[in-house]
């Protein structure tokens, strides 16, 4: 029941959330009876298009699909998230943008020790990084990490699980026009991929990069780094240092069949101001860019 109060939180108004209230003790029961004798499978998902910040393609997973979600994390996401540094912050409890802009802010002010030693960052953005995942790399890090066999079942098949083959259109087609291919998961082989829009993804997202946040404090032993989802940022007073890490992190990014985005790579003195997570950071005050509320909002409609 937990997990259908977790969905219902934010999804209670939706088509498909009012059609399984409407029987709400018989789908419950029989999602519970389907779980537990093997025979779930998953439904049909809605794909749509959401315009701001920028057009971006949606996979909303149907509501009882959503209550399987918030069930694998209810029972699997704290222990897991108990292994990831602290400076991972998205879609982790009490880890929002607020939390990734102060720690950075905190990172900062002990680098320079307190804004009185030039230091620099070194900003990096994931190519296309939701439906570029490589579901193969995540399948093998989840069977790592979960122990309990039925558990680990449920999350491959959560994992696996192709919207595309079964999905109802909610927006025109020149809408989805405006949406590069390559950042269409409609576009991508079936191992590449995971739906924007759902817990699950979100969840996955983070154990994919945990391997991304244990080379950057243990391989490179960095001491000041943050990672906010797809976005990361290291400091060191060297800005050579940084061009190394930087060489090193692109060696290893494709381990994880992932790369950067060239065009959003910037290494510049923290003075000049850091823009992370809808913050911009400078020396003695941190201000709010006007379109994270934007940003924000978006956030909302696709978790």
């Amino acid at each position: 029941m937990q997990a259908y109060y977790d969905c219902r939180r934010s999804k209670r108004n939706s088509a498909s959330a009012l059609a399984f209230e409407a029987d709400l003790e018989r789908n419950l029961t029989q999602l519970y009876d389907e779980l537990l004798a093997g025979t779930y499978r998953p439904g049909r998902s809605i794909c749509f298009v959401v315009t701001r910040p920028k057009a971006r393609e949606v996979w909303a997973a149907d509501f009882r699909d959503r209550i399987v979600h918030h069930l694998l994390y209810n029972r699997i996401g704290a222990g897991i998230e108990r292994t990831f540094i602290a400076d991972s912050c998205a879609c982790i409890p009490g880890r929002g943008t607020l939390y990734a802009a102060r720690r950075l802010e905190a990172k900062i002010r002990s680098a320079s020790q307190n804004w009185s030693k030039p230091v620099f960052y070194l900003k990096c953005d994931l190519a296309n990084f939701f439906v570029a995942i490589d579901k193969r790399v995540l399948d093998k890090q989840l069977r790592r990490r979960i122990d309990e066999p039925w558990w680990r079942r449920l999350a491959l098949q959560v994992l696996w699980h192709d919207p595309r083959a079964d999905y109802i259109v909610r927006s025109p087609a020149g809408l989805f026009n405006r949406v590069p291919q390559h950042k269409r998961l409609i576009a991508q082989p079936a191992h590449l991929g995971l739906p924007i829009g759902n817990l699950s993804s979100q969840f996955f997202a983070n154990v994919y990069l945990d391997a991304l946040d244990q080379f950057v404090k243990h391989q490179l032993r960095c001491r000041h780094y943050v990672r906010y989802v797809d976005d990361f940022i290291l400091l060191h007073e060297s800005p050579q240092q940084l061009n190394a890490w930087l060489t090193e992190i692109e060696a290893f990014l494709p381990t994880l069949g992932a790369k950067l985005n060239p065009k959003k790579t910037i290494l510049q003195p923290v003075d000049r101001g850091v823009d992370f997570v809808g913050h911009v950071i400078k020396p003695w005050r941190r201000t709010t860019r006007n379109r994270s509320v934007t940003e924000g909002n978006l956030a909302s409609q696709v978790q």
